[in-house]
């Protein structure tokens, strides 16, 4: 198959089509029933170009348009106008090729969208795609999109990307109403509804105003795993990203939820010398200690290196719990039940990855049995360290 995407260099088309190269070339294998031989990206202005596509293309992903032109009437003329061009030059070849069509939630012109000019150009170019459809026995697949979330231009038409670009390089920013809210689509599930949509998977909706309501003989399509947030909302959970090399903290960001996306959007605006942030390493004569990742509901992960010959730990916990991995050394970990006496020990080494746990309620320690190599070794904790509650207490093994 060959597919026409138009409007390549957009934030949607710009991940389109990195994405759509992943399956051509067997990178990401999770879509088999999905089969690429040509990608061919088109943005305005190269007419020559779409001539070629369109007597190729198998499939068309419609992305281009305007949304911040010098002038109101231009909106008409990128979106209406485009749409037009890119039909007649489809019918010039006799291309029946499946058509999806990029709109926007402002051509339904309700609510405050009601005098929006871009979303009557946009509503403009949904029908002439209808009637295309109709007139030609063509599929005709039309998305009114939600506000986008995806790594693309700040100052321009998102205000998520402003926000990631402002907090991420230490640049002022001004929130006008925190209470504003705003319905969210992410990049990648919106390139995982395209591939839906390739695989004959497409969900179906219509609209009750602004509203979408999914319907199996919808006219419309839609992806729907959209977030709604407040500005508010998004700012506070951008800051705490900013804090985490600080604080060490990670924010909860449960699989599929929205800090998880915002997160990964934020750390693409960070400045290249962010990519890295220096960890406190608590040194004395054993070795050293250092703190890698807090979580509130997970605890801890932290580093901690013996120096050769020598021990660490010698204390037990009421609650607390560990797992310690050796990664690089060779060791022996050794555990004891303060109320039993029962014993038990392992020996440990880098060449074979095992994690340990150490019991609540058995002492326990960790030996570097090497003369002349560190002992380095990851151990993860059930809670964060606090010192008013340290529930660890001295104890030789």
């Amino acid at each position: 198959m060959n597919i026409l995407v138009t409007g390549a260099k957009g934030m949607v088309g710009t991940a389109l089509v990195n994405n759509l190269k992943n399956i051509r070339d067997g990178k990401n294998k999770t879509r088999p029933n999905i089969h690429i031989d040509e990608i061919y990206e088109y943005d305005l202005g190269d007419e020559d170009k779409l001539d070629e596509y369109c007597s190729k293309c198998h499939f068309v992903f419609n992305l281009a348009g305007v949304n911040r032109p010098v002038n109101q009437e231009d909106f008409m003329k990128g979106n209406f106008g485009f749409a037009s061009t890119l039909l007649e030059t489809l019918k010039k070849h006799h291309n029946k090729s499946p058509i999806m069509l990029s709109s926007s939630i402002q051509a339904t012109l309700s609510g405050r969208f009601g005098t929006s000019e871009y979303g009557k150009s946009k509503l403009a170019g949904e029908e002439l795609f209808f009637e295309y459809g109709k007139e030609n026995n063509v599929k005709v697949y039309i998305y009114r999109f939600p506000n986008l979330m995806g790594h693309s231009r700040p100052k321009y038409n998102s205000a998520v990307s402003t926000f990631c670009w402002a907090v991420a390089n230490d640049e002022e920013f001004i929130v006008n109403d925190r209470s504003t809210e705003l319905e969210l689509l992410y990049i990648d599930d919106l390139v995982e509804g395209m591939f839906d949509l390739l695989e004959g998977k497409e969900k179906h909706c219509e609209f009750n105003e602004v509203e979408t309501i999914l319907k199996e003989d919808g006219r419309y399509c839609c992806v729907p795993i959209t977030h709604k947030v407040t500005l508010g909302e998004i700012v506070d959970l951008l800051l705490e990203f900013k804090s985490q090399p600080t604080t060490l903290l990670m924010p909860k960001m449960p699989n599929g939820s929205f800090a998880k996306k915002l997160f990964s959007l934020y750390l693409s605006y960070l400045p290249k010398e962010k990519f890295k942030y220096a960890l406190k390493m608590n040194i004395d004569d054993r070795g050293s200690f250092t703190e890698l990742v807090r979580t509130l509901d997970c605890g801890q992960i932290s580093i901690n290196i013996t120096k050769p010959g020598l021990t660490k730990g010698n204390h037990w916990h009421n609650s607390k719990w560990e797992q310690f991995i050796v990664v690089s050394g060779h060791g022996l970990i050794q555990e004891r039940n303060i109320n039993t006496g029962e014993f038990v020990e392992f020996e440990v080494s880098g060449d074979k990855t095992e994690a340990v746990y150490m019991i609540p309620g058995w002492a326990h320690n960790i030996i570097n049995l090497s003369d002349t190599e560190n002992l380095v070794t990851v151990m993860t904790c059930n809670e964060i360290f606090n010192k008013d509650h340290p529930d660890t207490f001295f104890e030789i093994v």
